[in-house]
Parts: C-alpha cells; structure tokens; sequence
C-alpha cells in the first residue's frame, strides 16, 4: 500500500496499477460488486485508537480513498463524485479477518459497519488527494 497524489480511476476496472483492476487481489477470483474502489473515513481509524486502542496507520485499512468529513454508510446505493470521477456505492466493505491479519490485530472487531464503502466506477478520470466528494443523485 502506498499513497499517491493522484490516481486514474478506470470505468468498470478500478484505480490503475491496483490489484483488483490487475485481477491479482486476494478475492479477485470471487464474484461481487464494489471491488473497483474502497473508501474509509478517517474518522472511523481515530475512532479504532480511540476506542479499541488500535493503531492502524490510514494505508494499512487497505482501502483506496481515505476521507474526512463524509458518511461513507449514507453513500450505498447512491451516485456520487470524487472529484470528477463518477462512482456509485455498492455496499459497505466490512473489516474481513484478512485486514486485520495484515494490518493490526483487534482492527475488524473495531471497524464493524464502519470498515468504509465498496464502490463501482461510473465514469472514469483522475482523482487527486483534497478532491471533494459530491453527490449526484
């Protein structure tokens, strides 16, 4: 995991050089919605240390897009902008054993319905860190 300032979204793919748009994620060969883009909300690793005492640094949620001041869980089943990507939420992307097992023990029991959003790419582009997040529908 590493953090880019920006990053091009490809429509029906996911973000370009990720694993899942390579097909080369650990659930790649399982079918699904939403394996295109992940989203967590900062607020909910500061919730992890503060209420778990979990620390979990923004990149090891394994997850894209880290945000601030969005409630992800209100985004499923809408169109939404990043910037001027187009997504759609899909549904939440609960915290799997797997994360925590690669990020830090105690994390999924803490990120439970609150471990970020699965998302399709509607209409590609390139996203950049700061880019706002908008609703369409």
């Amino acid at each position: 995991m590493q953090s880019s300032p920006a990053v091009t979204a490809i429509a029906g793919r996911g973000l370009e050089g990720d694993r899942y748009c390579n097909q080369s994620g650990t659930y790649s060969g399982h079918p699904g919605s939403g394996r295109e883009i992940t989203l967590i909300e900062s607020e909910a690793i500061e919730a992890l240390a503060r209420e778990y005492d979990v620390q979990l640094a923004p990149g090891s949620a394994r997850r894209n897009i880290v945000t601030r001041d969005v409630a992800l869980n209100h985004l499923v089943g809408n169109t939404f902008s990043v910037g001027a990507v187009i997504l759609r939420g899909m549904r939440l992307c609960e915290p799997c054993l797997h994360m925590e097992k690669l990020a830090a023990k105690g994390a999924a029991r803490g990120l439970i319905h609150r471990g970020g959003l699965r998302a399709e790419i509607v209409s590609g582009g390139v996203i950049h860190i700061g880019d706002g997040i908008n609703m369409i529908d």
